[in-house]
C-alpha cells in the first residue's frame, strides 16, 4: 500500500508541475480539441470556394488530412474503425483535390478513389453534413431529408406542439442554414472546383424512403403550418426573413455562429444563398473566427470545431485543488479570475423553456456568450468553490451559477446539456442520420450524475431534498440491465457509469445499494488484464458496451474514480488499475490519443488533449485523499 501511495504522490507532483508550466498568462489552459479530419476538409472546401488567400493554412490542413489516410485508402473516425468511414473519406478526397496540392493521379488519391468506389461512391453517403457540403458546392442534388422540411416551421409559435424550439440548440444552428440552402437549391462552383464524377458509382438517390414515423412527423408539421395566416408567398418570405434573423442574432463576438466551426461554415454558405457578397463583413469576420480555431500539435495543424478552453480550465483548476494546491496559489487565482470573466450575464435560447432564472451559466469555449451548458457550469463552480467561501465576488458568482443549474432540471428529474425539457421524441423521426442524438436534448446519465456529484459534494445536498431525490430516481431508472449507464458526451458506458456512481454516492445513496453494487461489479467485469479500462467508439452506435481491447488513460481514470467512490478501502483491482493508469501517462501511442469524447454517434468523436491530465490527476487525488490513512 505504501508503494502505491508513493507512486501516486510522485505522479501527482509531476502532473501538477507540468500543468503549472503549461498555464497561459491569462490563467487558461489551451489544449487541442481534436475532431478528426472533417472540419479540416470543410475549411479547405470553403476557403477555396471563396478564394480565401491563406495558402499556409490550406497546405497545413491538406498535409494533416493526407497523413491520416490509411493503407487501404480510407480515412477512419477512430483507430478501430475497421471498415473505414465513407463520408470522411469522400470529404478528405474532395478537400485534398480542392486544395490544389493533390491531383487525381497521385497514388494516395488513387487508393482513396478505389476505397470510395468499393463502398458505393457518393450515392452511399449517409452523413447529412457531407451531403450538405456536396450539394452546396454542386456535387449532388439537395437531399430530400433536408429539402422536405418546410422553412415555414421557423414561424410556428413556441406554444405549438411542434415548433423549431423543440429541437436542440445544436440542431437549430445547423438546420437553419441547411434549410435556407435547400430552399434556394443553392450551389456554388468555381473554376477550381474538382469534379467528383469518378466517385458516382451508382445513381445518387436523394429521395430516400421514409418511415411511418417520419410521415407522421411531416403530417404534424403541416397540420400546424395550416394555422399560419397569410398567402403562401408572404408566409414563405416571412420564413426566409425569420431564418436570416435567427442566424444573425446568434453570431458570437468572434464572428462564429454559436461558437461552432461546423455551423459557421454552413452559415457562410447560407449567407451566400441569401445574396450576401463573399466579401461582406459578416462573412469576412466568420472566416477570421474559423481561422482562429486552429490548433497545432506535433507539427500538424487542425481546425477545432469548438475550442475547449473554458471546460479545460475549469476542470484543471478543480483537479489541481483536489490534489492539494490551495486557492491562494497563483495558478488557481488566475484560472478562477478567467472563469469569473466567462460567466454568462444575458439570456439566450436556453431561456425559452426556462424563462425565470437569472443568467449564470458557463459555456464550453472562450468565445461562447450565448450557449451555456450544465456540465461546464458545474465544472466552473467546482473550480471557484473554495474562493466563494471567503470572497463576496466569487460567492455572488457561485450563487448565480448554482441557481441556474437547479433551474435547468428537467421535469423527468434528470438534467440536459443545454436546454430544459427539449426532449420531444417525435423530432428524432427526421430522416437524417444522427437525428436520434442531435435533434433533442434529453436528460442523460452523465449529465445527471455529474450534477448530482456537484450538488452532493460541493453544496452539501442529499436525497432528503425533493429535487435531489427526483434526479436520483431518474438515474436508478435508467441503469442498463448489465449494471452500466449510457454516457452521451464521453465514450460511453464507462463514462456514464462513472458519472452515475459518483453522483449517487455524493448525494447519500449507500454503497451497498443494489444499483450501486451492480454498477461497480460491471466495471470490475470489464477491467482489462493489464489493470486498465478501454471502450470502443463503436459502443455509441451499437448502443451496447464494446471493448477496445486495450486501456486508455481517461477511461481507466473514470472507472477507477467510480470504484474509489464506492469502496471504503482500496482493493487489489483498484491498485492494479492505479499502476496501469500511472504507466499509461508515460506512454505515447494510439491508446493515449484514442478519442474518448463523444459528439455525434457514428460521425464525430473528440480526442481531448487535456484528458490525459484532468482525469488521471483527479482520480489519483481522490485515491490519495480517501485511502491515504491506510498506508
Amino acid at each position: 500500500m505504501a508503494n502505491v501511495l508513493s507512486k501516486v504522490d510522485e505522479e501527482m507532483d509531476r502532473l501538477t508541475a507540468t500543468l503549472i508550466q503549461k498555464q497561459e498568462p491569462e490563467g487558461t489552459w489551451h489544449f487541442c480539441f481534436e475532431n478528426g479530419i472533417i472540419i479540416d476538409a470543410y475549411v479547405i472546401i470553403l476557403f477555396q470556394t471563396l478564394n480565401i488567400e491563406n495558402e499556409v493554412l490550406i497546405r497545413q490542413l491538406h498535409d494533416r488530412i493526407l497523413a491520416e489516410q490509411q493503407p487501404e485508402g480510407c480515412w477512419k473516425l477512430h483507430f478501430d474503425d475497421d471498415e473505414g468511414n465513407l463520408s470522411a473519406s469522400i470529404e478528405a478526397y474532395y478537400a485534398l483535390l480542392y486544395s490544389g496540392y493533390s491531383v487525381k493521379t497521385d497514388e494516395p488519391m488513387q487508393r482513396a478513389k478505389r476505397f470510395i468506389q468499393s463502398k458505393g461512391g457518393l450515392g452511399k453517403v449517409t452523413s447529412i453534413l457531407t451531403k450538405t457540403i456536396l450539394a452546396a458546392t454542386g456535387q449532388m442534388n439537395w437531399p430530400a431529408s433536408i429539402s422536405s422540411i418546410p422553412l415555414e416551421i421557423l414561424l410556428l409559435p413556441t406554444f405549438s406542439p411542434i415548433n423549431f424550439y423543440e429541437f436542440s440548440g445544436y440542431s437549430r444552428v445547423h438546420l437553419t442554414p441547411m434549410l435556407i440552402l435547400a430552399d434556394r437549391h443553392f450551389s456554388i462552383k468555381t473554376a477550381q472546383t474538382p469534379e467528383l464524377d469518378d466517385l458516382k458509382v451508382d445513381r445518387i438517390h436523394t429521395d430516400e424512403p421514409h418511415s411511418r414515423e417520419y410521415q407522421e412527423l411531416q403530417d404534424s408539421i403541416h397540420s400546424e403550418l395550416r394555422r399560419l395566416i397569410g398567402t403562401p408567398r408572404s408566409i414563405h418570405e416571412a420564413a426566409i426573413t425569420k431564418a436570416e434573423q435567427l442566424i444573425l442574432q446568434r453570431i458570437e463576438p468572434d464572428g462564429t455562429l454559436y461558437s461552432y466551426a461546423s455551423s459557421t461554415i454552413l452559415m457562410i454558405f447560407s449567407l451566400l444563398a441569401l445574396g450576401y457578397d463573399k466579401h461582406h463583413p459578416l462573412i469576412t469576420h466568420a472566416i477570421q473566427g474559423i481561422t482562429a480555431m486552429q490548433c497545432s500539435v506535433d507539427d500538424k495543424t487542425t481546425i477545432q470545431n469548438s475550442p475547449s478552453t473554458v471546460w479545460d480550465t475549469a476542470l484543471l483548476a478543480y483537479a489541481m485543488q483536489e490534489s492539494g494546491i490551495n486557492n491562494g496559489h497563483e495558478a488557481i487565482r488566475k484560472a478562477a479570475a478567467y472563469l469569473l470573466s466567462k460567466q454568462h450575464h444575458k439570456t439566450a435560447d436556453w431561456n425559452i423553456h426556462n424563462p425565470n432564472p437569472i443568467p449564470g451559466g458557463w459555456g464550453f469555449s472562450d468565445s461562447n456568450t450565448l450557449n451555456p451548458d450544465v456540465d461546464d457550469t458545474t465544472a466552473a463552480l467546482r473550480a471557484i468553490q473554495t474562493l466563494s467561501e471567503t470572497d463576496p465576488l466569487y460567492r455572488e458568482s457561485w450563487n448565480r451559477g448554482l441557481n441556474w443549474v437547479l433551474s435547468m432540471q428537467n421535469e423527468d428529474g434528470g438534467w440536459p446539456a443545454f436546454e430544459k425539457n427539449t426532449n420531444k421524441k417525435m423530432l428524432t423521426w427526421l430522416a437524417i442520420e444522427g437525428a436520434k442524438s442531435a435533434a433533442i436534448d434529453p436528460s442523460e446519465a452523465d449529465l445527471t450524475g455529474r450534477t448530482l456529484e456537484y450538488l452532493g459534494n460541493f453544496c452539501g445536498l442529499d436525497i432528503q431534498h425533493k429535487f435531489i431525490k427526483s434526479g436520483t430516481k431518474w438515474l436508478l431508472k435508467h441503469q442498463e440491465k448489465d449494471g452500466s449507464w449510457y454516457g452521451r458526451w464521453g465514450i460511453c458506458y464507462i463514462y456514464g457509469t462513472w458519472a452515475a456512481l459518483t453522483g449517487l454516492e455524493a448525494v447519500g445513496v449507500s454503497s451497498n445499494h443494489t444499483v450501486v453494487q451492480k454498477g461497480a461489479q460491471w466495471l470490475l467485469r470489464i477491467q482489462n488484464p493489464d489493470g486498465g479500462w478501454g471502450e470502443s467508439c463503436r459502443s455509441d452506435r451499437l448502443l451496447r458496451y464494446v471493448s477496445l481491447g486495450e486501456s486508455t488513460p481517461s477511461q481507466t481514470a473514470w472507472a477507477l474514480d467510480a470504484l474509489i467512490a464506492v469502496h471504503p478501502q482500496p482493493t487489489a483491482q483498484i491498485n492494479k488499475g492505479i499502476y496501469r493508469l500511472i504507466a499509461s501517462l508515460q506512454e505515447d501511442n494510439w491508446m493515449t490519443s484514442y478519442p474518448t469524447g463523444a459528439g455525434l454517434p457514428g460521425n464525430y468523436y473528440t480526442h481531448y488533449h487535456s484528458y490525459r491530465y484532468i482525469w488521471p490527476l483527479l482520480t489519483l487525488s481522490h485515491y490519495r485523499n480517501k485511502y491515504g490513512d491506510y498506508s
